[in-house]
């Protein structure tokens, strides 16, 4: 039986199976000011009453700016199996150079903070968050660029 992909939230990236995956955020028309995840309703940075909005592309690539590893199962909504094991996951703390901004996200399978560095360039991929309720629930992942050495 296939599965449903369905993305964990929608609206927060392209769709995975395109060639040009991206993060989306709102950029406010009047200040210029980008934010991650997007907002609907007005610009919020402090002074600015702009309500035009604009959804952008986020940079497909940007530096470490911090990483760790979770050790813990995270607690509910988070989608998690207790009668698997549970395996860690590297969390990458991701500076979008061009946007003025750092975003979270989990790494690519495989990926440890063994193979990290602060200020190493790493890229956005689509990756997969849980298999449930015949979904596949997608997510993004970053992943070292390829080159890019610890």
């Amino acid at each position: 039986m296939s599965r449903t992909r369905t993305p964990v939230v929608p609206g927060w990236f392209t769709p995975d199976d395109t060639t040009a995956f991206r993060l989306l955020g709102t950029r406010c028309r009047r200040c210029r000011t980008v934010y991650f995840p997007g907002e609907d309703a007005s610009c919020r940075a402090p002074g600015c009453a702009g309500t035009a909005l604009e959804e952008v592309p986020l940079s497909p690539r940007g530096r470490v700016w911090s990483y760790t590893d979770g050790r813990y199962r995270p607690p509910a909504p988070y989608p998690s199996d207790p009668g698997l094991p549970w395996r860690p996951y590297t969390l990458i703390a991701v500076e979008l150079a061009a946007e003025g901004m750092v975003v979270l996200g989990q790494g690519a399978p495989g990926v440890t903070v063994a193979d990290l560095a602060v200020g190493m360039e790493v890229e956005v991929v689509p990756g997969v968050l849980a298999e449930e309720d015949g979904r596949t629930l997608t997510t993004w992942h970053w992943r070292p660029v390829p080159g890019e050495a610890s």
